[in-house]
């Protein structure tokens, strides 16, 4: 915790971290957006130091022999490392490192490091989602734990709460409709990967539907995944449909050996899910996702951190064994920057129960993306510590994970990646708005072919 001595923009806790603000903000502090705030909410100006600069639009140039549906290979190719923090000298950088990634540090001083590459503030969006952005500034609200009166854009761009912090990252600019591969690698404590899920998935946000906003009925996410391996899984399938309201949000799988469709009872928080194996939880996928209402969320402040960005450099092997280690990520294709973050803390409510009682999340200004994640366990203990990979997407233009997420569990010794697809051939590609339709259980039904 002493690290959190150096939160930068500390004048900024009196106006977000104990305040049960939960309304919009008056038309003149939204002016901000257009002044000193980009248009998403983070702030335009670079810090003091030059080291991290001023967001000047984002990167929307189109890469080089990118093909919608292929790999968007990596604008920063050239670039070399400012410097690597190990085990060693962590010390010197411990103010601007999650404890989860120290956790690494120290649980593995031989193979685990922190490359720095320089800062680019590549996030961006359309302008329709800045201009709806500016207008939820203005009017959406939080209502207990259900987001009102917004659409299109972040919901919360000058956020007074952890809870609207969070909602921002489930709301994050991500697309319209999307389709790509997916494949889950569990890796054991003993250094062994084993291939949990592979597949195709069909991903939709009615809530970012340009021009249907009087047709918005709360579901803000939908998504279809169909396994194609392992063998023992392939013909599996799981349709989700999650709603502002959170008691309306439901999932449903096809369980090839049933040859049926089955509703999840629980379709959250700390229950495995299907489409990891098990492996991790329903709040654990893009580090949070899900039901917030069990737990009291808040603000520590703005800090400078070091965090994985602009990671399309995870793409370019060709092999999935080339960005898997024994125990992590090859640190070889990761690319670490730094960025000022939201820096988040969930504590359990009173007769609530979940496996992990207390979380911290890192929330990236510029992206809203929750990229790291810790979390402890009832004992108090350290016990996993979450990531995920924003990728520059300037032909959306975006900066976001493609399903690039994962944990190590810190006590066992265990750890998932997901969105390892270096031997698949289809990455995020730009699809046509599907029919509501297809995002059911008896759309999955039936064409359930085991």
């Amino acid at each position: 915790m002493k690290h959190y001595l150096h939160i930068a923009g500390a004048c900024l806790l009196s106006s977000v971290a104990l305040g049960a603000a939960h309304a919009a903000v008056s038309a003149e502090e939204a002016a901000k957006l257009k002044t000193e705030l980009t248009p998403l909410g983070a702030e335009r100006a670079g810090n003091k130091e030059g080291t991290i600069p001023a967001w000047s639009g984002g990167y929307t140039t189109p890469i080089a022999g990118f093909q919608n549906g292929g790999r968007r290979g990596d604008p920063f190719a050239g670039e070399k490392p400012l410097y690597s923090v190990t085990a060693a000298n962590m010390a010197e950088h411990a103010s601007k490192l999650t404890e989860g990634t120290q956790a690494l540090l120290k649980k593995y001083p031989q193979t685990f490091r922190v490359d720095v590459y320089k800062t680019h503030r590549t996030a961006a969006a359309p302008q329709w989602v800045y201009d709806y952005t500016a207008k939820n500034a203005v009017q959406a609200k939080l209502d207990g734990e259900k987001v009102t009166g917004a659409y299109g854009g972040i919901p919360f761009p000058i956020p007074k709460t952890g809870e609207e912090i969070m909602a921002n990252h489930e709301l994050h600019w991500r697309g319209e409709a999307w389709q790509a591969d997916f494949r889950g690698y569990l890796g054991t404590a003993n250094g062994q990967r084993v291939l949990s899920v592979e597949g195709r998935g069909d991903f939709q946000m009615p809530y970012y539907a340009q021009g249907q906003q009087d047709k918005f009925t709360g579901e803000y996410w939908t998504i279809r995944l169909v396994n194609s391996g392992p063998p023992v899984r392939a013909g599996e399938a799981i349709t989700g449909r999650s709603h502002l309201d959170q008691d309306k949000s439901a999932s449903w799988v096809y369980l090839t050996g049933q040859r049926r469709v089955r509703k999840l009872p629980n379709a959250c928080c700390d229950t495995p899910t299907p489409a990891t194996a098990g492996v991790a939880s329903f709040d654990e996928i893009d580090v949070f996702a899900g039901r917030n209402d069990r737990f009291d969320w808040k603000v520590v402040g703005k800090q400078e951190m070091l965090i994985p960005y602009n990671s399309n450099r995870l793409h370019t092997p060709a092999k999935d064994s080339d960005v898997l280690l024994a125990n992590h990520l090859n640190p070889d294709h990761v690319r670490w920057e730094l960025h000022r973050v939201w820096v988040v803390e969930a504590t359990l409510k009173p007769g609530q129960r979940h496996q992990a009682p207390k979380s911290r999340y890192y929330v990236d200004e510029d992206t809203w993306v929750a990229v790291l994640g810790d979390r402890w366990d009832a004992k108090g203990q350290l016990w996993k510590t979450i990531w995920s990979h924003p990728v520059v997407m300037p032909d959306l233009p975006a900066t976001t994970p493609q399903q690039q997420w994962g944990f190590n569990d810190l006590i066992s010794g265990a750890w998932y990646a997901s969105g390892v697809v270096n031997e698949r051939n289809q990455h995020y590609k730009i699809v046509p708005r599907r029919p509501d339709s297809f995002f059911s259980p008896d759309a999955m039904a039936g064409e359930g072919v085991r």
